[in-house]
Protein backbone atom coordinates (compact mmCIF):
# COMPACT_ATOMS: atom_id res chain seq x y z
CA UNK A 1 0.00 0.00 0.00
CA UNK A 2 1.20 3.54 -0.75
CA UNK A 3 -0.02 7.08 -0.20
CA UNK A 4 -2.36 8.19 -2.97
CA UNK A 5 -1.98 11.99 -2.96
CA UNK A 6 -0.54 11.98 -6.49
CA UNK A 7 -3.36 9.91 -7.95
CA UNK A 8 -5.99 12.14 -6.33
CA UNK A 9 -4.34 15.32 -7.62
CA UNK A 10 -3.90 13.98 -11.15
CA UNK A 11 -7.55 12.98 -11.28
CA UNK A 12 -8.57 16.47 -10.10
CA UNK A 13 -6.54 17.95 -12.99
CA UNK A 14 -8.37 15.70 -15.45
CA UNK A 15 -5.94 12.81 -15.93
CA UNK A 16 -7.28 9.46 -17.11
CA UNK A 17 -6.29 7.41 -14.09
CA UNK A 18 -7.73 4.16 -12.77
CA UNK A 19 -7.11 2.57 -9.37
CA UNK A 20 -7.70 -1.16 -8.93
CA UNK A 21 -7.55 -2.59 -5.40
CA UNK A 22 -5.33 -5.69 -5.18
CA UNK A 23 -5.21 -7.13 -1.67
CA UNK A 24 -3.55 -4.57 0.62
CA UNK A 25 -2.07 -2.72 -2.36
CA UNK A 26 -3.33 -1.05 -5.52
CA UNK A 27 -2.74 -1.29 -9.25
CA UNK A 28 -2.50 2.22 -10.71
CA UNK A 29 -3.16 2.74 -14.42
CA UNK A 30 -2.54 6.14 -16.01
CA UNK A 31 -3.04 6.87 -19.73
CA UNK A 32 -0.79 9.52 -21.23
CA UNK A 33 -1.57 12.63 -23.31
CA UNK A 34 -4.50 13.70 -21.16
CA UNK A 35 -5.83 17.25 -21.50
CA UNK A 36 -5.06 18.56 -18.04
CA UNK A 37 -6.92 21.63 -16.82
CA UNK A 38 -5.26 24.27 -14.63
CA UNK A 39 -6.55 24.38 -11.07
CA UNK A 40 -6.24 26.63 -8.05
CA UNK A 41 -4.76 24.17 -5.58
CA UNK A 42 -5.29 24.20 -1.83
CA UNK A 43 -2.62 22.14 -0.08
CA UNK A 44 -3.93 20.62 3.18
CA UNK A 45 -1.92 20.68 6.39
CA UNK A 46 0.39 17.67 6.60
CA UNK A 47 -0.90 15.12 9.15
CA UNK A 48 2.65 14.07 10.06
CA UNK A 49 3.48 17.65 11.10
CA UNK A 50 0.10 18.25 12.72
CA UNK A 51 0.79 15.20 14.90
CA UNK A 52 3.27 17.13 17.08
CA UNK A 53 1.02 19.95 18.39
CA UNK A 54 -1.89 17.50 18.57
CA UNK A 55 0.06 15.03 20.73
CA UNK A 56 1.61 17.81 22.81
CA UNK A 57 -1.90 19.05 23.64
CA UNK A 58 -2.92 15.54 24.70
CA UNK A 59 0.04 15.33 27.07
CA UNK A 60 0.05 18.81 28.66
CA UNK A 61 -2.58 19.49 31.33
CA UNK A 62 -5.36 21.98 30.59
CA UNK A 63 -4.60 22.12 26.87
CA UNK A 64 -7.29 22.81 24.28
CA UNK A 65 -6.27 23.59 20.69
CA UNK A 66 -7.65 23.42 17.16
CA UNK A 67 -5.41 22.44 14.25
CA UNK A 68 -7.01 23.60 11.02
CA UNK A 69 -7.14 22.14 7.51
CA UNK A 70 -5.51 18.81 8.34
CA UNK A 71 -5.50 16.22 5.54
CA UNK A 72 -7.76 13.27 6.43
CA UNK A 73 -6.56 10.96 3.64
CA UNK A 74 -7.31 7.38 4.67
CA UNK A 75 -3.74 6.31 3.84
CA UNK A 76 -2.54 8.69 6.59
CA UNK A 77 -5.09 8.28 9.39
CA UNK A 78 -3.44 5.60 11.55
CA UNK A 79 -2.32 7.98 14.30
CA UNK A 80 -5.76 9.54 14.74
CA UNK A 81 -7.34 6.08 15.00
CA UNK A 82 -4.71 4.99 17.54
CA UNK A 83 -5.03 8.12 19.68
CA UNK A 84 -8.81 7.65 19.89
CA UNK A 85 -8.28 4.03 20.95
CA UNK A 86 -5.97 5.34 23.69
CA UNK A 87 -8.78 7.54 24.99
CA UNK A 88 -7.85 10.87 23.40
CA UNK A 89 -10.37 13.72 23.60
CA UNK A 90 -10.09 14.40 19.89
CA UNK A 91 -12.83 15.61 17.52
CA UNK A 92 -12.81 15.94 13.72
CA UNK A 93 -14.83 18.97 12.60
CA UNK A 94 -15.79 20.74 9.38
CA UNK A 95 -14.87 18.01 6.90
CA UNK A 96 -14.70 19.15 3.27
CA UNK A 97 -13.24 18.01 -0.04
CA UNK A 98 -10.41 19.81 -1.85
CA UNK A 99 -9.35 18.29 -5.17
CA UNK A 100 -10.11 14.77 -4.00
CA UNK A 101 -8.53 15.18 -0.55
CA UNK A 102 -10.71 15.22 2.57
CA UNK A 103 -9.67 18.08 4.88
CA UNK A 104 -10.92 18.83 8.41
CA UNK A 105 -10.14 20.72 11.60
CA UNK A 106 -8.90 18.69 14.57
CA UNK A 107 -9.93 19.82 18.06
CA UNK A 108 -7.89 18.21 20.82
CA UNK A 109 -7.87 18.50 24.62
CA UNK A 110 -5.51 17.10 27.24
CA UNK A 111 -6.47 13.52 28.02
CA UNK A 112 -5.70 10.64 30.35
CA UNK A 113 -4.47 7.95 27.95
CA UNK A 114 -4.13 4.18 28.14
CA UNK A 115 -1.74 1.84 26.35
CA UNK A 116 -2.92 -0.10 23.30
CA UNK A 117 -1.78 -2.89 20.98
CA UNK A 118 -1.41 -1.40 17.48
CA UNK A 119 -2.15 -3.87 14.65
CA UNK A 120 0.81 -4.22 12.24
CA UNK A 121 -1.42 -3.58 9.21
CA UNK A 122 -1.96 -0.01 10.48
CA UNK A 123 1.75 0.84 10.45
CA UNK A 124 1.88 1.97 6.82
CA UNK A 125 -0.71 4.68 7.51
CA UNK A 126 1.29 6.18 10.40
CA UNK A 127 4.94 5.26 9.77
CA UNK A 128 6.22 8.82 10.31
CA UNK A 129 4.24 9.33 13.50
CA UNK A 130 5.85 6.63 15.64
CA UNK A 131 8.43 8.95 17.27
CA UNK A 132 5.72 11.21 18.70
CA UNK A 133 3.41 8.26 19.44
CA UNK A 134 6.22 6.68 21.49
CA UNK A 135 6.49 9.92 23.47
CA UNK A 136 2.73 9.92 24.11
CA UNK A 137 2.87 6.25 25.12
CA UNK A 138 5.37 7.10 27.86
CA UNK A 139 2.72 9.04 29.80
CA UNK A 140 -0.15 6.63 29.08
CA UNK A 141 -1.25 4.00 31.60
CA UNK A 142 -0.06 0.53 30.62
CA UNK A 143 1.99 -0.79 27.75
CA UNK A 144 1.70 0.29 24.14
CA UNK A 145 2.78 -2.42 21.70
CA UNK A 146 4.05 -1.37 18.27
CA UNK A 147 4.93 -4.11 15.78
CA UNK A 148 5.96 -4.18 12.14
CA UNK A 149 8.33 -1.22 12.51
CA UNK A 150 11.24 -2.53 10.42
CA UNK A 151 11.06 0.46 8.05
CA UNK A 152 11.99 2.76 10.95
CA UNK A 153 15.48 1.23 10.87
CA UNK A 154 16.13 2.89 7.49
CA UNK A 155 14.62 6.36 7.91
CA UNK A 156 16.67 9.56 8.40
CA UNK A 157 18.20 7.65 11.31
CA UNK A 158 17.60 4.23 12.80
CA UNK A 159 14.50 5.71 14.34
CA UNK A 160 13.54 2.61 16.25
CA UNK A 161 16.85 2.48 18.11
CA UNK A 162 17.00 6.27 18.56
CA UNK A 163 13.49 6.38 20.05
CA UNK A 164 14.28 3.46 22.36
CA UNK A 165 17.55 4.94 23.64
CA UNK A 166 15.97 8.35 24.16
CA UNK A 167 13.07 6.95 26.15
CA UNK A 168 15.34 4.74 28.25
CA UNK A 169 17.61 7.64 29.13
CA UNK A 170 14.52 9.66 30.13
CA UNK A 171 13.49 6.98 32.63
CA UNK A 172 10.87 5.19 30.52
CA UNK A 173 10.79 1.38 30.53
CA UNK A 174 10.82 -0.06 27.00
CA UNK A 175 11.37 -3.32 25.14
CA UNK A 176 12.99 -3.17 21.70
CA UNK A 177 13.21 -5.86 19.05
CA UNK A 178 14.21 -6.03 15.41
CA UNK A 179 10.85 -4.65 14.27
CA UNK A 180 8.92 -3.86 17.44
CA UNK A 181 8.84 -1.46 20.36
CA UNK A 182 6.89 -1.84 23.59
CA UNK A 183 6.58 1.23 25.81
CA UNK A 184 5.58 0.60 29.42
CA UNK A 185 3.72 3.80 30.26
CA UNK A 186 3.34 4.76 33.90
CA UNK A 187 0.86 7.58 33.50
CA UNK A 188 1.17 11.35 33.77
CA UNK A 189 4.17 12.90 35.56
CA UNK A 190 6.18 9.67 35.23
CA UNK A 191 8.93 10.76 32.81
CA UNK A 192 12.14 11.75 34.58
CA UNK A 193 13.89 13.62 31.76
CA UNK A 194 17.09 15.46 32.62
CA UNK A 195 18.89 14.11 29.54
CA UNK A 196 20.38 15.22 26.25
CA UNK A 197 18.96 13.32 23.27
CA UNK A 198 21.11 12.35 20.30
CA UNK A 199 18.79 13.03 17.36
CA UNK A 200 21.21 11.91 14.62
CA UNK A 201 19.96 14.97 12.70
CA UNK A 202 16.48 13.47 12.48
CA UNK A 203 13.73 16.11 12.51
CA UNK A 204 10.98 13.87 13.86
CA UNK A 205 13.15 12.61 16.72
CA UNK A 206 13.99 16.20 17.70
CA UNK A 207 10.35 17.33 17.71
CA UNK A 208 9.11 14.21 19.52
CA UNK A 209 11.53 14.62 22.43
CA UNK A 210 10.92 18.36 22.66
CA UNK A 211 7.23 17.52 23.09
CA UNK A 212 8.06 14.89 25.71
CA UNK A 213 10.15 17.50 27.53
CA UNK A 214 7.00 19.57 28.06
CA UNK A 215 5.78 16.95 30.57
CA UNK A 216 9.05 15.55 31.97
CA UNK A 217 10.16 16.19 35.56
CA UNK A 218 13.46 17.68 34.37
CA UNK A 219 14.16 19.37 31.01
CA UNK A 220 14.97 17.32 27.92
CA UNK A 221 17.61 18.77 25.60
CA UNK A 222 18.01 17.79 21.95
CA UNK A 223 21.54 17.91 20.59
CA UNK A 224 20.69 19.77 17.37
CA UNK A 225 17.34 21.23 16.33
CA UNK A 226 18.39 22.50 12.89
CA UNK A 227 17.02 19.34 11.26
CA UNK A 228 13.49 20.46 12.19
CA UNK A 229 13.66 22.83 9.22
CA UNK A 230 13.43 19.75 6.97
CA UNK A 231 9.68 19.45 7.49
CA UNK A 232 8.43 22.03 10.03
CA UNK A 233 10.55 25.21 10.00
CA UNK A 234 8.15 27.19 12.22
CA UNK A 235 7.71 24.38 14.78
CA UNK A 236 9.48 26.09 17.69
CA UNK A 237 7.76 29.45 17.19
CA UNK A 238 4.37 27.74 16.82
CA UNK A 239 4.89 25.76 20.02
CA UNK A 240 6.00 28.89 21.89
CA UNK A 241 2.87 30.69 20.72
CA UNK A 242 0.83 27.82 22.20
CA UNK A 243 2.56 28.39 25.54
CA UNK A 244 5.30 25.75 25.36
CA UNK A 245 8.50 26.46 27.28
CA UNK A 246 11.05 25.80 24.52
CA UNK A 247 14.39 27.60 24.64
CA UNK A 248 17.11 27.76 22.01
CA UNK A 249 20.72 27.44 23.13
CA UNK A 250 22.98 27.96 20.11
CA UNK A 251 22.07 24.95 17.90
CA UNK A 252 20.29 23.07 20.67
CA UNK A 253 16.75 23.26 21.96
CA UNK A 254 15.51 22.57 25.45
Amino acid sequence: ASRDHTERMLAAFGADIKIIQEGFGRLIQCHGYADLEAQTVFVPSDPSSAAFPICAALMVNNSNIKVCNVCQNDTRDGLMITLKEMGADLEIENERNFHGEIVADVVVKSSHLRGVDIPPERVVSMIDEFPILAAVSAIADGKTIMRGLGELRVKESDRLSTIARGLESSGVMIEEGKDFLIVHGRGPNSVRGGVKIETHYDHRIAMAFLCLGLVSEKPIVVDDCRSIGTSFPNFINLMKNLGANVQLEQHNAI
